[in-house]
């Protein structure tokens, strides 16, 4: 939909600075010349830009990328799921996650979450020595929820996997960067751990979503099974040279970060004295309830030319026991109610708050 404010699919709402651009472009000119030939099959440079940016002492040989992180997910599926193989995640998390499963008939396992969307280090281990999967996915900060989780989850999580099945622990950090305290990251775990995979992308934080570039750290011999199922040359020059651009000015890239957590924290304030009940967030974006019609809420919205996200239905239960008739079993999990908005520029964030006031004065 075409509106004056978008804030509804969790994008860094910011433009690419122009010096970066400027940067890009040259890049990308010059990639054209040798545009005839295919690009690089391991592109190295970019995978050295990634490992200096992630730091941690990690080499090349630790990174992988894609077009976008579903694709670097499809590629983990496809490496290490298939039939016979289980998935694990906690819902509600990304919805990706059981699609991409689905196309390499990975069985997926979706379990709850605790109250408030939280997870815990005794939930986390409960739920993987009961499935015993092959391959589980922590999504943090979650996504639609924005749930935070501590290294006491992941550390849980994969000591349980161990020894449970053997399988892969995957934790999704596409949001990390507008997390509160950065030193909170999987990527700091990695040593000894060469059954963890962290996930990451360029389209949040980097304000990158349309370059579509993912990118994954891991043991060395992870990143070798990645490269036999990958598409021969899966990632265009273009993209590479775009990624190697904007990782050379990540400073002034990420230099929008700051104002998009004040964004953020700004909407949770905003939100409490509206009467309405957000719920925690280390992301972009901010997921709150407390909403008798939130259709109505978000048609209004957009009839005042804001667009945000509605990540539940009007009635899940009858949705569920209808998919149940039909022999489809799916789980309810509870999203009616909620709306989700992310954080934008301050004017952005400005047109919304006002938008919602007017709405639930009427």
């Amino acid at each position: 939909l075409e509106v004056p404010v978008s804030l509804n699919v969790n994008e860094n709402t910011h433009r690419v600075p122009l010096e970066v651009a400027e940067d890009i472009i040259e890049r990308l000119a010059k990639s054209l010349m040798s545009i005839n030939r295919y690009p690089d099959r391991e592109f190295m440079p970019l995978r050295e830009a990634l490992a200096n940016y992630l730091g941690a002492g990690l080499k090349p040989e630790n990174i992988w990328a894609a077009n976008g992180s579903n694709e670097v997910l499809q590629h983990i599926f496809q490496a290490f799921g298939g039939p016979g193989r289980k998935f694990l995640s906690f819902t509600p998390t990304y919805s990706m996650y059981p699609i991409i499963a689905s196309g390499t008939q990975t069985e997926y396992v979706a379990v709850s979450r605790a109250d408030r969307f939280e997870l815990t280090p005794e939930l986390i281990r409960a739920a993987i020595f009961e499935h015993k999967p092959n391959i589980v996915i922590l999504c943090n900060p979650n996504n639609p929820t924005g749930t935070p989780i501590g290294l006491d989850c992941i550390e849980a999580a994969y000591d349980a996997l161990t020894e449970a099945s053997g399988g892969i622990l995957v934790v999704d950090e596409a949001y990390q960067e507008f997390g509160a305290d950065q030193s909170v990251t999987a990527v700091s775990l990695l040593p000894g751990r060469e059954r963890l995979l962290v996930s990451r992308t360029m389209s949040k934080a980097f304000a990158f979503a349309g370059a579509r570039v993912g990118y994954l750290a891991a043991d060395p011999a992870v990143i070798d099974a990645l490269r036999l199922v990958r598409l021969p040359y899966h990632l265009s020059a273009f993209t590479q040279a775009a990624a190697e651009g904007a990782l050379a000015h990540a400073t002034v890239m990420l230099s929008t970060v700051d104002d998009i957590r004040a964004q953020r924290d700004r909407i949770v304030t905003e939100l409490k004295l509206m009467g309405l009940d957000p719920y925690r967030s280390d992301a972009n974006f901010v997921l709150f309830g407390g909403l008798s019609d939130p259709a109505k809420v978000w048609q209004q919205l957009l009839e005042r030319g804001v667009l945000i996200r509605n990540v539940g239905l009007d009635d899940p239960a009858k949705v569920w026991q209808q998919l149940l008739d039909r022999g489809v079993l799916i789980r309810n999990v509870g999203l009616d109610g909620t709306l989700r908005v992310s954080a934008g520029t301050e004017a952005e964030t400005s047109a919304f708050l006002q938008a919602l006031r007017e709405v639930l004065a009427n």
